[in-house]
């Protein structure tokens, strides 16, 4: 397992010790602080170095046994940065909006992806188009839009994924109480105004600062891509010793 060096030092430049204004705080957080600068709390960056590193780890297990995927990260600052993760390694994502049961109540979400599908393949046959008014039309696009907004990141998902990993737990509650409920394991960012009693593997830090966010999306990056990698190989090997068990019969 090769993962990515994490140093404190890039943790540091990255802002990743700023935590919340000490009126804003967890007081569950409190093993993960260092001290109090100018009114805000500060991470031990030793700790989250530390907790990353186990965070990587799982990210990496689960990849590498091609397993499910799922990131959550639905405000501004992390929307983008959250797609491009998932996308560029085929995994899944929100970064608009979570729909309350969206793990817990899959067949009604199910059936919403299913309608997205048809809506797609309607507006993708030309035949079908030129049998609709302009208004059809328009409404048809509209909801075909607003499906792909809040379920394009999860319409190949088919389940129960893996593992989810969240940037805001503050955020996205809902998301943290349904994979609890299901028992799914959560890589999570948690800040020093966040409850870490849900989360299996967090990491102690800042989930506001965008130089942050865009490292822990680079550590993640660089681990699934040695997961995939390594995957690959592994089963090269196997397809490999196959070959040669048959030629030996």
């Amino acid at each position: 397992m090769n993962l990515p060096e994490v140093k404190i030092e890039d943790l540091l430049e990255s802002g990743v010790h700023f935590g919340h204004n000490v009126k804003r705080w967890n007081p569950k957080m409190n093993e993960y602080i260092y001290g109090v600068r100018n009114n805000i709390h500060i991470f031990d960056l030793r700790i989250t170095l530390e907790a990353l590193n186990a965070a990587l780890v799982k990210l990496y297990e689960t990849v590498n046994k091609s397993g499910k995927v799922l990131f959550v990260g639905t405000k501004k600052q992390c929307s983008e940065i959250v797609k491009d993760i998932a996308t560029e390694y085929n995994q899944f994502y929100i970064n608009k909006r979570w729909l309350g049961g969206t793990l817990t109540n899959w067949k009604t979400i199910s059936n919403s992806i299913k309608r997205l599908d048809d809506l797609q393949n309607i507006l993708n046959d030309n035949e079908s188009i030129n049998n609709l008014s302009k208004k059809e039309l328009l409404e048809l696009s509209r909801e075909r839009d607003k499906l792909l907004l809040n379920l394009g990141g999860i319409k190949d998902l088919g389940g129960k994924p893996d593992l989810i990993v969240i940037f805001d737990i503050v955020k996205d509650k809902i998301a943290v109480l349904e994979a609890k409920k299901l028992n799914i394991p959560i890589v999570a960012i948690v800040d020093s105004n966040a409850d870490p009693d849900p989360i299996n593997y967090l990491i102690p830090g800042n989930d506001d600062a965008i130089r942050s966010i865009n490292l822990y999306a680079d550590y993640f990056k660089q681990t699934m891509k040695e997961a995939s990698e390594n995957a690959d190989t592994k089963e090269s090997k196997d397809d490999t010793k196959e070959s040669k068990d048959e030629e030996k019969k």
